[in-house]
């Protein structure tokens, strides 16, 4: 049972996005953001790439959602993908948990919170973050997919954060899936209702797979991610990577 390090909650982000500070304390800011950003870069740089599931850390292993992930997690694992999450419990937990059981490799950027801060049991590899858009930045960074699972304004953050950088182009076309219709039903309506409106494109709802179906999702992922960037397994320290990279 690996040991959780004690964290307090940084307050250096709220001071820094609640209006400006003095020069030097600014200064000291960034030099803090850089060196999260090179020992997140150091940590994650060879754990292949991944696809991120998002969704709701309050979910428990009784709850259809958190099965859900699990088999996600354990089907994306067998592709040969890495699997990371917020680190986290709930659904994070959950696709941890699919993966690591299925001889997958596991990982996890966690943030540093009041409450639901822990890592979970199933990770291989793990690190904490102070920073929110550090977070961020390492959870699409390293992965060709994003699952987004049921979730609370976190996650939606997390989905249209992926989608605004695939439609200006910050990165490539990697396939986002919305799993579970009925609870995202509201939401698709909403995205529908902003094409309506003209606020984004018709081809703008491309971008998004949305399922219920695991068969699908992973027929989906083999097509948009496996296929499009041309991805082979490649045997590499016990554990199953992608060969290429990204670029």
């Amino acid at each position: 049972m690996k040991k959780t390090p004690h964290y307090r909650l940084s307050k250096d982000e709220s001071a820094f996005v609640q209006g400006p500070l003095s020069r030097f304390k600014e200064l000291v800011f960034t030099f803090k953001v850089q060196y999260n950003f090179i020992k997140a870069f150091r940590k994650m740089h060879f754990i292949g790439p991944c696809v991120t599931v998002f969704g709701s850390a309050r979910f428990g292993p009784e709850m259809d959602h958190y099965q859900d992930a699990e088999r996600i997690g354990a089907a994306m694992a067998k592709l040969g993908f890495t699997i990371m999450t917020g680190g986290g419990p709930g659904i994070m937990e959950a696709a941890n948990k699919g993966a690591y059981e299925a001889g997958g490799y596991s990982v996890g950027c966690n943030i540093v919170l009041p409450v639901e801060q822990k890592p979970n049991p199933y990770l291989h590899k793990w690190i904490y973050i102070p920073y929110f858009f550090v977070r961020k930045v390492i959870l699409v960074k390293y992965s060709f997919a994003f699952i987004v699972m049921p979730g609370g304004m976190g996650t939606l953050d997390e989905l249209f954060e992926a989608l605004t950088l695939i439609q200006t182009k910050m990165i490539d076309g990697f396939p986002v899936v919305i799993f579970d219709k009925e609870y995202h039903k509201d939401l698709c309506e909403h995205i529908e209702m902003m094409i309506q409106h003209e606020t984004i494109s018709p081809e703008d709802m491309e971008l998004l797979f949305v399922t219920d179906s695991v068969p699908d999702l992973v027929s989906h992922i083999k097509k948009h991610a496996i296929k499009k960037f041309g991805l082979k397994k490649k045997v590499y320290k016990a554990k199953w990577w992608f060969a290429e990279s990204r670029r």
